[in-house]
């Protein structure tokens, strides 16, 4: 058995596809439509980096899935990294979220010293970004721990 795909539920799957797709750079791998045995409508989208999948469904009230909406029940955060790379990436990379309609949780580049932000999806889930020091960062530290 392997792993294959997390779900997220949405209220409005356009809305958190231009949103995972436009801000995040995930792609569409696949779509589908299981309304017709009480589901709803999916999308599956992969990371072009990692090849990990993410599943956004939406389900109509109708649906056996539709219930009352709460946001994150069941679901801590989504972690996303820039890998090793400079703070102003990071910062780069946290505007561009917040411009396309990710909201601030408090958590940004400015109060985290540089090493992570996050931000709240449409649906209020949490996205974190966080980075990994640069090779001149390491080397910066590694020269402090020898000192002490």
């Amino acid at each position: 058995m392997r792993f294959e795909v997390a779900g997220l539920r949405v209220q409005n799957l356009e809305r958190s596809l231009r949103f995972y797709t436009g801000a995040l750079g995930l792609k569409v791998r696949a779509r589908g439509d299981t309304r017709a045995w009480g589901g709803g409508l999916w999308v599956q989208l992969v990371d072009p980096a990692s090849r990990r999948h993410l599943e956004l469904n939406w389900y109509p009230r109708t649906s056996r899935f539709g219930g009352p909406y709460r946001v994150g029940d069941g679901v801590d955060h989504l972690d996303f990294s820039v890998g090793s790379a400079p703070r102003a990436e990071l910062e780069r990379v946290y505007r561009r979220l917040l411009r396309a309609g990710g909201r601030p949780t408090g958590l940004e580049p400015a109060t985290t010293d540089g090493w992570m932000a996050s931000v709240l999806d449409p649906d209020g889930i949490w996205i974190t970004i966080g980075r990994r020091p640069t090779p001149a960062e390491r080397r910066a530290m590694a020269r402090s721990k020898r000192r002490t």
